[in-house]
């Protein structure tokens, strides 16, 4: 299983195991990381599972969807470069050791 990390807006890292073929999402709401809300459970409905990856590691990443899009422009923190909905990408072997970034705020 592949360890990713989830860097807290204060700085804090908490580094995780996910299970390959999970969410991002559903790998830090099982790993009790704060600050992924997940209100629609993973429909991509919300945008309360807002995170910001790294710009290094965005090719790892499947295409953002054109429904994504739309939702991320209704995330409470700011949109960025790397943002992404955590409920949309899946845990891959590329992952490993991958830092995501928590906003502020969902």
């Amino acid at each position: 299983m592949p360890r990713i990390i989830f860097v807290h807006p204060d700085g804090r890292r908490q580094e995780v195991e996910a299970g390959l073929g999970k969410s991002v999402m559903e790998t830090a709401l099982d790993q009790g990381v704060e600050g992924i809300i997940a209100e629609c459970n993973g429909s991509a409905a919300c945008a309360t599972c807002h995170a910001y990856f790294d710009e290094s590691s965005l090719d790892l990443l499947p295409p953002i969807s054109e429904h994504e899009e739309d939702m991320l422009d209704f995330a409470a923190s700011q949109r960025l470069q790397g943002s992404r909905l955590s409920c949309q990408i899946t845990v891959t072997d590329a992952m490993e050791g991958m830092c995501i970034q928590l906003p502020e705020s969902q």
